[in-house]
C-alpha cells in the first residue's frame, strides 16, 4: 500500500486531465469510486431522496457531491458537528447527527456505518429504494423485523459494495475513474483533501485518519 511502484491491470487506469493534481487523483480510486459505483448500484436519483451516512468521511463526501450533481435532495448524517462543517456547501440539503429509525423514507442510502445506523437505514429505506452498504465502523450485529422490512417497504434491496469485486465483475474502472478525473478538471468535484503530507510521516497521518480528526481524505507523496 506503501510502495513507490506497483504493476496494475490496464483497465484500472484512466487518464489525468489537464488541471487535476496528482494529489486529487490519489482520492479517487477508492473513495471516490466507492461513492460513484454506490449511487450507480441504486440507480436514477433525480427529485429523489439520498441519505448518506458517515458524511464526513472520504466517500460520505464524494457521495454527497455525486448524488446533488445527479439531481438528488441529500441528506448527510454525522455524527461529529466539528467534522460535518462544510457538507452544506458540498451539496447536503439537510445535515442531522444521528439516524432515528422513524421518518421519512429514502429512495437511496449511502451506508457506511453499520451497527445501529444501518439498522435505522433499513427502517427507512423506501419501496423499491436500495441501501448500499460499504463499510462498517460499528460492527455490532444488526437487527430489524424482517417481515415489517419487505411488508413496510416492498421490493426495498440491500445491496454489499466490496470495491474491487464490483470492478472486477464489471470490468469498469477505466471509464469510472475518467468520469470523476473529468468532474474534478470541470471544477464540479470536490477531492476535499484535508491533510497533504510526506509519506514520511504515515504513522501520524493514519493514528489522525483512526481519531477521526481528519475530515475527508488524507494524501501521501512519495518524496
Amino acid at each position: 500500500a506503501w510502495a513507490e511502484l506497483v504493476a496494475l491491470d490496464t483497465d484500472t487506469l484512466a487518464p489525468l486531465p489537464e488541471g487535476v493534481s496528482d494529489a486529487q487523483a490519489a482520492t479517487l480510486p477508492v473513495a471516490g469510486l466507492t461513492a460513484l459505483k454506490a449511487l450507480d448500484i441504486i440507480g436514477p436519483v433525480l427529485s429523489r431522496r439520498v441519505l448518506v451516512t458517515g458524511a464526513s468521511g472520504g466517500v460520505g463526501r464524494f457521495a454527497i457531491q455525486l448524488a446533488k450533481l445527479a439531481g438528488a435532495h441529500v441528506t448527510a448524517v454525522s455524527s461529529s458537528p466539528e467534522r460535518a462543517r462544510g457538507l452544506s456547501e458540498l451539496g447536503a440539503d439537510e445535515v442531522i447527527e444521528t439516524l432515528e429509525p422513524e421518518g421519512e423514507e429514502f429512495d437511496g442510502i449511502v451506508e457506511g456505518v453499520g451497527g445501529a445506523s444501518l439498522a435505522a437505514a433499513i427502517q427507512r429505506v423506501a419501496s423499491f429504494g436500495a441501501i448500499v452498504c460499504f463499510a462498517s465502523s460499528d460492527t455490532t450485529p444488526v437487527q430489524f423485523p424482517t417481515r415489517a422490512f419487505f411488508g413496510r417497504a416492498p421490493g426495498a434491496r440491500l445491496h454489499g459494495l466490496f470495491l474491487f469485486a464490483q470492478l472486477r465483475h464489471e470490468r469498469s474502472g477505466t471509464r469510472d475513474l475518467g468520469r470523476l478525473a473529468e468532474l474534478v478538471a470541470d471544477g464540479r468535484l470536490d477531492c476535499s483533501i484535508d491533510l497533504e503530507a510526506s509519506w514520511r510521516q504515515a504513522a501520524g497521518a493514519i493514528e489522525a485518519l483512526m481519531d477521526r480528526r481528519i475530515a475527508g481524505k488524507a494524501v501521501l507523496r512519495v518524496d
